[in-house]
């Protein structure tokens, strides 16, 4: 069995591409058996990651890699169906500047105010949420989502950083 990701993209910190990376990941969550709805929800959560590398990352430089990958949960290897899969582990990393994971928060949803949403968004569409540093440069985003109904397993160091 490969241990590498079904789907791998790498995509410039260029926002004129976060509509096709939207497009690509609900086609793919679709064939994987998700509604329709939460699809688009997944795609949003990715779509707001995307955006917060590209905007506080990378303070908007359009030139900068970030990598979506995507792997199916309880499909057993690549041989199997897709639309077996449980949910999905999607890793987004960049080479952006390090924060300590810790000090991402959403701002207070007391304030009314435009954006500042998306990481509430992000924990409030998938199972689990992980932020980490990444080894030499740059962050590490997992998320996982399961299928209404799954019993796919998370591992205890996802499930424990989910809210």
């Amino acid at each position: 069995m490969n241990d590498g990701p079904q789907l791998r993209l790498r995509l410039a910190s260029n926002p004129l591409y976060l509509s096709g990376v939207r497009e690509l990941l609900s086609a793919v969550c679709r064939r994987l058996g998700f509604a329709e709805d939460v699809c688009g929800q997944i795609a949003l959560a990715v779509d707001e990651a995307l955006c917060n590398v590209i905007r506080h990352g990378y303070d908007r430089a359009a030139d900068r890699p970030i990598w979506l990958n995507l792997w199916t949960i309880g499909a057993g290897d690549e041989s199997v169906d897709p639309a077996a899969a449980e949910g999905i582990r999607l890793v987004i990393e960049d080479e952006a500047r390090q924060v300590e994971p810790g000090k991402i928060k959403g701002r207070n949803l007391e304030e009314i105010k435009p954006g500042g949403l998306g990481v509430h968004i992000i924990h409030e569409v998938m199972d689990t949420v992980q932020y980490e540093k990444r080894e030499q440069n740059g962050m590490r985003l997992t998320m996982v989502k399961r299928r209404p109904g799954a019993r796919a397993a998370v591992p205890a160091k996802l499930e424990a950083s989910h809210g």
